[in-house]
């Protein structure tokens, strides 16, 4: 039996009561009797329709799979759904797009909890809850042994949203703006933000009932901001991050302390409308910070410095929470800076809920180890059992599907995808994955051969399950790119780029499609913004194609495609070269110059192709091709690629500039004693 998919949109409810067979709408969606007593309604207990196994709740943005009982899966559901419209209220928006699919999973044993947790330091991770960011779709994991888990991954649940509904910022806002929704603490009736997310006690209790002083605890943001150090407001403005979202480390920074302080004092000074126009300056025009922020906010970022500590200052309830912290048996949960009424309590929210089977449920949970590097080998052997006789399990078989593909074996996923749409046809996730099987093949050498139409139309069928799935409508963009259909494929990238619009590959890939389409002054500008990206090798990727430009508009083709013009015709045998005038000379020139190359005719590369294995030290991708620097056995190689993009790798999913003390194998052709052309790579 397949879980049900995932809808995120209130008019596809009735389909998805429809789809699942065994729904069930639960005593405290029916409308309370005219004549039974409003009060006496509300006091009613909810008694739900599932208490025991496995049970799958959906609202109108998430599903909720648990092992707790109905009842703690539409609490999750809800308190989800009232986070996720804190922060639209936040950002003024009136809607919010989910870029990709969103599945919770939700655990009511602490020791399950650990078996599938981040292992961080040789341990499981002490928070309730974790994130895992995909390319087919996010995973929050919840651990119901804590009454509040999901505040866990509000930072990164923020992120989530802010991929799908704010443009590309600066560091300090996304990281700012994350904390600050960090500290969300809602139930029925009240909305609380504000407080000091990274505040822990200084005290803990042991199994035996002892409190005693946590030894080197971290810094609260307040105690980082009530020291007499902070960074220069200008430095923090253009500061970077070396870590991606979602792998971003300590929060324990003075970085992190005025990021949140920042965005703390802009949110309830309500100056959101002027961090657009700051950002606006600063990263479509090229204004420089002080005169940028200055235009935008009418001061300078020594005056906003000073405002900024006057407005810490003032927020009593951040320091009388410190204190409760710093005392033993002090009282947490203190009332935060902000208080308001809940968006909605329990009735607000429309709830569909279903059985779900063991096998399923499973496979669910196997597929988050699988996805873990120190949980893969366990997850896969699940995923493996549970797609065997007698279970056969179709969850297990998409799952060990994508498995496979991220390590590359695509025979086997194939086979998985295969076995899924024989059983269900329509299975959308099934669909998604083939076409995706498709792409990677592709990245890896291996053509579409024959099979365009035939992603183009499971991607289309995705699609119609999911109207905002971003990346199904980025891969349907570059399929209808390679069928030729150029305006298709315009369209369709710029929904992509709607529904996430900090994916800067699929801004470069719109790049693309306009320089297929001639549409050059498209093109030019989208490259010269990605030129600067934080993404090495966006950035570089970027920058060559705007050195090729001037070349690919005069004769239509790159210049590593036609490496030279034709030289000048010469004169006829046996005729005496004879001197022109200057003005001929001239027009002479101008119609060479308009003349398209003619292509070399190179001989076949017949180098012998060599295998090494080493450690990989470094990636250099500041010029218009990587060189990757190799030690192996006492010696140094440099291997080239003039493409990174589409070299064949093995052991990861896409190049990385960032590589460094990898142990790998490369296969390289010589073109010195040291040097060399990389041909393939395969991370260890």
């Amino acid at each position: 039996m397949s879980v049900c998919p995932k809808y995120r949109f209130g008019w596809v409810f009735l389909l998805l009561f429809v789809f699942c067979t065994s729904l069930v709408i639960s005593a405290d969606d029916q409308k309370t009797p005219k004549d039974e007593p409003k009060k006496e309604a509300k006091e009613k207990e909810y008694k739900p329709g599932f208490r025991e196994g496995w049970v799958e709740v959906h609202s109108a943005h998430f599903g909720v799979l648990t092992d707790a009982g109905e009842k703690r899966g539409r609490e999750i559901a809800l308190r989800l759904e009232q986070m996720q419209s804190v922060f639209a209220d936040l950002l003024k928006r009136t809607k919010l797009n989910y870029p990709v699919p969103v599945q919770v999973v939700a655990l009511k044993s602490d020791k399950d909890y650990e078996r599938v947790s981040p292992i961080r330091n040789g341990s499981a991770i002490s928070a309730p809850g974790f994130f895992l960011a995909n390319e087919d779709q996010d995973i929050m994991v919840l651990n119901l042994f804590d009454p509040e888990p999901w505040r866990a991954i509000a930072h990164s649940f923020a992120h989530m949203l802010l991929d799908g509904n704010y443009p590309p910022t600066q560091a300090w806002f996304d990281e700012g703006f994350a904390e600050y929704f960090a500290s969300i603490r809602v139930d029925n009736k009240t909305v609380e933000l504000g407080g000091d997310p990274e505040l822990q006690s200084k005290y803990a209790e042991d199994v035996q009932g002892n409190v005693n002083q946590v030894r080197n605890a971290p810094k609260s943001l307040t105690e980082l901001l009530s020291g007499p150090l902070w960074l220069n407001m200008s430095d923090l403005l253009t500061m970077k991050l070396a870590t991606p979202e979602f792998a971003e480390g300590t929060h324990h920074s003075l970085f992190y302390a005025q990021s949140w302080i920042v965005m703390h004092y802009l949110i309830s000074k309500r100056m959101l409308p002027q961090v657009g126009t700051y950002l606006g300056l600063v990263q479509l025009k090229d204004v420089p910070v002080p005169q940028a922020f200055q235009q935008a906010f009418g001061m300078t970022t020594d005056q906003f410095e000073q405002e900024l500590k006057a407005y810490f200052k003032s927020l009593a309830p951040l320091f009388e929470a410190q204190d409760q912290a710093n005392m033993p048996g002090g009282r947490g949960n203190m009332p935060q800076v902000s208080q308001y009424p809940a968006p909605f309590g329990p009735e607000g929210v429309a709830m569909v809920v279903k059985k779900v089977s063991d096998d399923d449920a499973h496979a669910i949970v196997a597929d988050v180890k699988a996805r873990q590097p120190e949980h893969q080998l366990e997850g896969v052997k699940e995923l493996q059992a549970l797609t065997a006789e007698p279970a056969d399990n179709d969850v297990a078989h998409r799952s060990l599907a994508f498995a496979y593909m991220q390590k590359k074996q695509f025979k086997q996923a194939s086979e998985e995808i295969e076995q899924v749409i024989d059983d269900v046809p329509n299975d959308p996730w099934a669909r998604y994955y083939s076409a995706l099987l498709r792409f990677k093949m592709a990245q890896a050498g291996q053509p579409m051969q024959g099979a365009l139409a035939n992603v183009q139309q499971n991607l289309r069928m995705v699609i119609d399950w999911d109207p905002q799935y971003a990346e199904a409508y980025h891969m349907l963009g570059l399929a209808e790119l390679e069928g030729g259909g150029l305006h298709a494929a315009v369209d369709t990238m710029r929904m992509a780029i709607q529904l996430a619009p900090r994916k800067q590959w699929y801004l470069y890939n719109l790049a693309e499609i306009y320089m297929a389409g001639k549409k050059w002054d498209d093109a030019q500008p989208i490259l010269e913004r990605l030129k600067t990206s934080p993404n090495p090798q966006i950035a570089s990727t970027a920058k060559k194609k705007l050195e090729d430009l001037p070349f690919l508009k005069k004769y239509g083709v790159p210049p590593d495609r036609a490496p030279e013009a034709q030289p000048a015709a010469q004169n006829k045998s046996g005729e005496k070269d004879q001197e022109v005038e200057s003005g001929d000379s001239d027009a002479d020139e101008s119609a060479a110059a308009d003349t398209p190359p003619k292509l070399k005719e190179r001989a076949p590369d017949k180098r012998p192709v060599l295998h090494v294995k080493g450690k990989l030290t470094k990636v250099d991708c500041s010029q218009s091709e990587a060189v990757l620097t190799l030690a192996s056995a006492g010696r140094v190689l440099k291997l080239h690629t003039s493409d990174f993009k589409s070299l064949v790798l093995i052991g990861a999913d896409q190049f990385s500039c960032d590589w460094r003390d990898q142990s790998v194998s490369a296969n390289y052709k010589a073109s010195g004693k040291a040097e060399g052309d990389l041909v393939s790579l395969e991370i260890d």
